[in-house]
């Protein structure tokens, strides 16, 4: 059953070419408008790039952005539509078909990362002591992260505009707080404790790790286990959610 959903929304997507552009080519795009935005920088001899930096970063975060976005609403229209409550009339159980979402989306999220990190190692040179490998895997979970609370908020909307305000509440917050802008142990403990625990947060820290490192370090794989753990963990959440329809 869980199969059997997967390729049915990736034969929907095949014809849907808008949201196969939104899904490879947009992340791709954004990095390129980062390169552009630090190409003008002066730096001492052997002082690393602010891309390098800040590049790597958005690898992980642009995906997870643009799966959250996708996925939250395309499981509303197929909810508005009917097809969810006709689906739900057959023996296949909630959670076969939300990890059939999965399944799918998590296809396109690996082929979404993999034309993200080409485009930031062979095009902008990339700089970074890890593997690439190592890179497009994290990518790919935070990009299944973003499907995942985007299959979870789309229970809680009832319009696509509501499903796109959930992006204040669920997405922002995490891209202010997960190290990027401001290191978390120059905040304040509230918000500091607060960062601790969402998932884009260990995520920027198995980059960091990846960046810092020719060879993955055992806190990269920590990181990566537990954002695999929230993935599943929200998974089950939006299995337990799952309405039939939006009237």
């Amino acid at each position: 059953m869980t199969f059997a959903t997967a390729t049915r929304v990736l034969r929907q997507l095949r014809h849907d070419h808008r949201s196969v552009a939104l899904i490879l080519v947009v992340p791709a795009l954004l990095l390129t408008a980062v390169y552009f935005l630090f190409e003008n920088e002066t730096l001492p001899p052997g002082f690393p790039r602010t891309f390098d930096r800040v590049g790597l970063m958005m690898l992980a975060i642009f995906p997870f952005v643009v799966m959250f976005l996708v996925t939250s609403i395309t499981m509303l229209r197929e909810r508005t539509s009917g097809t969810l409550e006709r689906l739900l009339t057959t023996p296949i159980h909630k959670a076969d078909l939300l990890f059939g979402y999965a399944v799918a989306f998590s296809i396109m999220a690996a082929l979404q990362s993999l034309v993200a990190t080409a485009v930031a190692y062979w095009i902008f040179d990339l700089d970074i002591k890890g593997s690439p490998g190592l890179v497009v895997m994290i990518a790919v979970i935070n990009a299944v992260l973003g499907v995942a609370l985007g299959l979870l908020c789309s229970a809680f909307a009832r319009t696509e505009f509501q499903a796109v305000q959930f992006m204040p509440v669920v997405v922002v917050p995490q891209i202010l707080l997960c190290g990027l802008f401001v290191a978390r142990d120059d905040m304040n403990e509230v918000l500091e404790a607060i960062a601790g625990v969402l998932p884009l947060t260990f995520s920027v820290d198995a980059l960091k790790e990846i960046a810092g490192n020719a060879d993955a370090t055992s806190v990269m794989w920590q990181d990566a286990l537990i954002m695999g753990g929230i993935v599943v963990g929200v998974l089950v959440m939006a299995s337990l959610t799952l309405r039939r329809q939006t009237r």
